[in-house]
C-alpha cells in the first residue's frame, strides 16, 4: 500500500457499503470469471494471449493472466513495462513508437534487465533511431506495427510493412520480431489479408516472422479469424466496461468493476448530484451520449460531469428514485481510464473487501 497519511483506505473485511466515495470496486469473482473465460477461448483456437496491462496497472493482476496462461504481458509505455519488470515479469511487448535520447536510455536499461523486451516501430526514421542508440548494446527486438484498418499508427500496406521489416534486419542494435496490428472491429478478412500477404513476402525472402501479433478488446472473440495471428492483445475483458456491454462482449452482470459513489443531493425531483465527476469517472464518452450506467435504475442518465460532480436526469425513472445519502454504483464507459484516476483499487467479494491493491503504474505516460 503507499504510504499516504491523508488517504482514505478500505481493509480487508470491511463492508463495501461502508466506504468512503467515490471508489472503483472490483468483484472478484466476476474478475476470475472474465479472466477464465477469454483465456479458454485463446486456448480452444491455439493463439497465444498477451494482456494489455494499461487497464488494470496492478501487477498482481497480471499475475492472475499469467498464471490463468497467458503468454507475457503488453504494456503502452516504458514506465510501465519498468514496474512490471520490477515486479517481475520478463516477456514484456510496449507497443508504442519510442524516440528521443531520453526515452531511449530508459529503453535500452529495461533492455538489459529483462529477457523478452520488444517493441513496435511504423517508420524509417524511428527504426533508425532505435539502431543508432543499441548499435554498441544488446540487440533489441522490434515488430513493425501494420495499419489494417484502425486508423491510428502502422504501416499503410503489406509492400510497405515488408520494406520496414528489411531495414530493421538489417540495422545494426537490432532483431525483426514480426508485424504487430491494432485493427477496426469487424475487418477479420482485411487483417488476414495484410498479414498473410506480409508474412508470405518476408518468408520467400527468408525473413521469419516469429510474432504476428493482432490485438484488441474491440476484435477479442474474431481472433480466431485471423488465421497468420501468432498472438491476440487485449485488456479492457479483466474489467469490463458499458463499451464492452455494448459491443456484445459481455453483459451488465460480467462488468467486474463499479465505480461507486453517493447521493450527495436531490436539487428537484428529476435531478440527482453524485460525488463522482470526471476525476472519477472520466469524461469518455467513447460514443455514448452520456457518462456511465447506473445499476439499478436503468432509466437514470448521467448527463454531465464536472470535476467532482455527476448530474443524473432521473426523468425517465418510474417507481424508486436514488435518495440523498444513497450508495449506488455505476457501470463506466471506459474502465481503462478510472483505474488511471485511482491510487488504489479495492476488490470484495459478495460486498466484504478481500484485498487492496495499489494501482502502481498509475500516471506513468512515457
Amino acid at each position: 500500500m503507499q504510504d499516504n497519511p491523508f488517504a482514505v483506505v478500505a481493509k480487508v473485511g470491511d463492508k463495501v457499503s461502508d466506504l468512503s466515495t467515490p471508489r472503483p470496486i472490483i468483484d472478484e469473482d466476476r474478475l476470475a470469471a472474465n479472466i477464465t473465460r477469454l483465456q479458454a477461448y485463446m486456448d480452444e483456437h491455439g493463439l497465444n494471449f498477451r494482456p494489455h496491462i494499461k487497464t488494470h496497472k496492478i501487477p498482481a493482476l497480471a499475475a492472475q493472466q499469467t498464471a490463468a496462461g497467458a503468454k507475457g504481458i503488453n504494456c503502452q509505455k516504458i514506465s510501465e513495462a519498468e514496474v512490471f519488470a520490477s515486479a517481475g515479469f520478463e516477456d514484456i511487448l510496449i507497443t508504442f513508437n519510442i524516440l528521443g535520447p531520453e526515452k531511449l536510455t530508459r529503453l535500452s536499461g529495461l533492455n538489459d534487465r529483462i529477457s523478452g523486451l520488444k517493441v513496435v516501430a511504423d517508420s524509417d526514421v524511428t527504426v533508425d533511431g532505435l539502431s543508432a542508440h543499441f548499435a554498441s548494446r544488446r540487440p533489441l527486438v522490434v515488430l513493425v506495427e501494420c495499419d489494417t484498418g484502425g486508423g491510428r499508427c502502422g504501416v499503410q500496406t503489406p509492400s510497405e510493412a515488408a520494406a520496414l521489416a528489411r531495414h530493421i534486419h538489417e540495422a545494426p542494435g537490432l532483431t525483426f520480431g514480426g508485424l504487430l496490428n491494432y485493427p477496426k472491429p469487424g475487418s477479420a478478412s482485411e487483417v488476414q489479408a495484410f498479414l498473410s500477404e506480409t508474412v508470405s513476402v518476408l518468408k520467400a525472402e527468408g525473413i521469419d516472422c516469429a510474432i504476428v501479433s493482432n490485438g484488441g478488446t474491440p476484435s477479442l472473440f474474431e481472433a480466431h479469424l485471423v488465421t497468420a495471428a501468432t498472438e491476440h492483445r487485449a485488456g479492457t475483458y479483466i474489467y469490463n466496461d458499458r463499451s464492452m456491454v455494448r459491443a456484445g462482449h459481455c453483459g451488465e452482470d460480467d462488468c467486474a468493476m463499479h465505480v461507486l459513489a453517493t447521493v450527495v443531493s436531490r436539487p428537484t425531483s428529476d435531478r440527482a448530484v453524485v460525488d463522482a465527476g470526471s476525476k472519477a469517472l472520466t469524461s469518455d464518452l467513447l460514443g455514448f451520449a452520456d457518462f456511465g450506467t447506473v445499476v439499478g435504475y436503468p432509466d437514470a442518465v448521467i448527463t454531465g460531469l464536472s470535476e467532482e460532480h455527476g448530474v443524473i436526469d432521473l426523468s425517465r425513472c418510474t417507481g424508486k428514485r436514488p435518495e440523498i445519502g444513497e450508495k449506488i454504483r455505476i457501470i463506466p464507459n471506459h474502465t481503462c481510464v478510472v483505474s488511471n484516476l485511482f491510487d488504489t483499487m479495492v476488490f470484495h467479494r459478495d460486498g466484504v473487501v478481500t484485498r487492496v491493491e495499489d494501482v502502481a503504474a498509475r500516471g506513468l505516460v512515457w
